[in-house]
Order: structure tokens, then sequence, then C-alpha cells
């Protein structure tokens, strides 16, 4: 394998990517990154993981050989190891990915005010990892787009100080967060967020209902697809008449169009569903999502708000669609399921409606334009509901049920 020919071949994909370093490791390619966190600042690029990933590794992916696709990943918050002469060390490197021991990491000085210690009180309780004032709080802390919105509140409740995206995405680690605070502090409590109220306050935007479009859309898709397709749907029945979450797997961009096909009429003109405005803005799809009652969104921009709009469906009675993954998976093995889902599960008290979608994924790679005629079968399974369970709880229920179904049908494409 060029190992050299693979990185460059990443760093053609993005301008976020520091420095990077492609070593084999288990037989495969493996990419050690360091950010550009300047250019990241200077884009307000806060979920930095995800833009690595889907716009530089799994782009290079698409077009790569089974054998030359970067099957794992890990980011440095600090600069690659170097030898004397300026190169990267990649024995050094390779050394501390075979490392099967985690290194200790160093107490630093903290900061010994009301303000850090409250600051530092809160972030402990949606991450379990070490809290030191250089933590980057998504990289080495852990926080996603669920847990900045819950800080970015917890920031202006407890100390008066608004955060947006733009101000956050230069403010990505502990210490900055707690200087930023200190110099622009109201007041010094602490008041934990609480999403039942976040999700009820009200927003400028209204639901654009379709339920003419919808049914075209029914109409011309679903006799398309059982003849293209050989499309088969398994267990219609457990489609409930109230509203709930239905929480699809995620194969292949044919997938949200499938589900509008099955969804018995009376179902679809009450089901709004989530999608990427990278992806459904674009000049393409935008018109089908403008009428396809599609809520548009943008991981880095406004997230408060965002799941404010998410939340509408649900607040006026409706279904939402949203895929959990958050992505297709790119070997059909099912990526981890985001929160966001459960939480609103939680929060409104409305059930989840597992569905696997199989197949898919052969009839429409990623990278490809047209699908292939390869048989698809989706199942809806039994509804989840929201009981005393904790959102992680109800998360990971619905990826072992779906989980569950795909391996009981892991013959279905041999």
């Amino acid at each position: 394998m060029d190992l050299e020919k693979i990185k460059n071949r990443v760093l053609s994909f993005t301008r976020y990517i520091k420095d990077i370093a492609i070593v084999e490791y288990n037989h495969y390619p493996f990419a050690v990154v360091y950010p550009d966190f300047e250019a990241l600042r200077e884009a307000k690029i806060i979920n930095i993981e995800e833009e690595i990933k889907w716009y530089a590794i799994e782009l290079y992916n698409m077009e790569a050989k089974e054998q030359e696709k970067v099957k794992g990943y890990k980011i440095f918050t600090a600069p690659l190891p170097r030898g004397a002469a300026g190169e990267v060390d990649l024995a050094a490197i390779k050394e501390l990915l075979n490392s099967k021991n985690v290194p200790e990491i160093s107490d630093e000085d903290e900061p010994n005010d009301e303000i850090y210690t409250t600051l530092k009180s809160y972030i402990s309780t949606i991450t379990k990892s070490k809290i030191l004032p250089s933590s980057h709080l998504e990289l080495d802390l852990g926080l996603d787009s669920l847990n900045y919105v819950e800080l970015f509140v917890f920031v202006e409740l407890s100390f008066g100080v608004k955060i947006d995206e733009a101000v956050f995405s230069r403010l990505m680690n502990v210490k900055s967060l707690y200087e930023y605070i200190l110099k622009n502090r109201v007041q010094v409590d602490s008041i934990m967020p609480n999403w039942e109220e976040i999700l009820e306050e009200k927003i400028d935007e209204k639901l654009v209902y379709s339920p003419i479009i919808m049914s075209i859309y029914k109409t011309v898709l679903y006799p398309l697809f059982r003849l293209y397709f050989r499309l088969e749907v398994v267990g219609e029945q457990n489609i409930p008449s109230y509203p709930c979450i239905i929480a699809p797997s995620h194969q292949s961009m044919l997938d949200g169009f499938l589900i509008e096909s099955i969804l018995p009429y009376k179902v679809l003109k009450k089901s709004f569903f989530l999608a990427y405005k990278q992806v459904f803005g674009t000049t393409l799809l935008e018109p089908i999502s403008k009428h396809g009652q599609t809520i548009l969104i943008d991981a880095n921009v406004d997230l408060k708000h965002t799941m404010q709009y998410c939340a509408l469906p649900l607040r006026e009675g409706n279904n939402l669609v949203i895929f959990p993954e958050g992505a297709r998976t790119r070997d059909r093995k099912l990526l981890e399921f985001r929160p966001f889902f459960a939480m609103l599960s939680k929060t409104f008290n409305i059930p989840i409606l597992p569905v696997v979608i199989d197949g898919s994924y052969e009839a429409l790679v990623s990278g490809k334009i047209f699908p292939k005629p390869k048989k698809i079968r989706v199942t809806f399974l039994k509804p989840i509901f929201p009981n005393d369970f904790e959102s992680s709880e109800l998360a990971k229920m619905t990826r072992d049920a779906i989980e569950s179904e795909l391996n009981k049908s892991h013959s279905f494409h041999k």
C-alpha cells in the first residue's frame, strides 16, 4: 500500500487537517490526525470529529479500494510526534496505537474560585473523563451537540453569559470557556438545564404541512419500489396510530424515500422528516424537502434553536422520522446511535418505533447515483415506550432491537 498517496488523497478533501499520518494498523490503513484548529475556528465548526470523519476520511473511503480504505482514526489535540529531522515519528505513533496501557493524564494547576469550581462540577455531570483546564470539550471530554446545548443553557442560567456556536468555536477547552465566563459574568449560581423547559420555548418557525404532495410522493414511489426493489414490508401492524418517533436504520440515500412510500396515508400526512441541510438543502434536493415535510438542520449553527425546531412536530401531535445514526453506514454495520431521539422520547413521553431497513445498502452504495434492482426489506418492530428509562437506555434498547433483527436476516443478501 502507498500510505503517502492515501495521506495526500485524504488531505485533498479538507482544509481542516493540519497534520496527518497514515500507518498500517491491523492490516489496514489507520489515520492519526492533528486538526487545524484555527481554520475550524474561522469556519465556526464545533463538531470537529464529524467534520474530519465524514468530510475527509469517509469521502476518501468512498472511492478507495477495500484494502486501501482507512478503517480507523485517532484525533490528537497536540501536534504529532516528530523526529530530530522534523519528520513525523511513525514508530512512536505505532507504539502509541499498540500500547494497551492508557497513558496517565497529569494534573494541572486549576483556578481556585467559585466560577471554575461550578463550571467543572457541571461538566462532570455530562462526561466521565478527567477534567483539566486544557481539556478539549469535544475531543478530550467527548461532549456532543446535545451536551453543547445543555452547557450553553447552564452557562446562561448560572452566570448570565450567553454563548452561541460562533463564540463557542473559540472556547472549546475548559480554560478558555472559564476565562470567557469570568470576564462576562453577571452572577454566580448553579442552575441545571431542563429539556422540557428548553423545548417548550416558543420559536418563530411554523411547520409546513404538505398532505397532498406527500400523498403524491407515496402514490408514485410505492409501486415503483415494489417493482424495482421487490420491496417487502414486515410489521406494519406495529405502526402506532398515535404520535411517535420513527427511528430507522440508515443504509443509503433511499431510506427516507422508502419510509415515505411505506407509511399509511393517515400516518404519513402527520409525519415530518429530519435531514441535514448539507445534503437535502442542495439545489437538486431542496425542492423535494421543501414540499416533503422535512426539517433541515445544520449541526454547527444555532443548536438550541435547531433542537427546538425538531421538537415542533411532536409538540403539535405529529410523528418525527429521525435516523438515530445521524449518517449512512459505509459497511452495513450499525453506527452508534446519537441520543437526541431518545431524549425527545423521554421529554415528550412518546414511544420510539424502531425500523429495520435491509438491502438499501446493496441497492445504492455510498458514492453511487443510480440504484441497482436489489431486494429491500423494511421491518417495523414493536414500539419502545420511555417509561422510567434514561435516554441512554432508550437509545441502547432501540439499537439492540434493530441490530438483533439485522442479525436474524444476515443471510438475506448472501
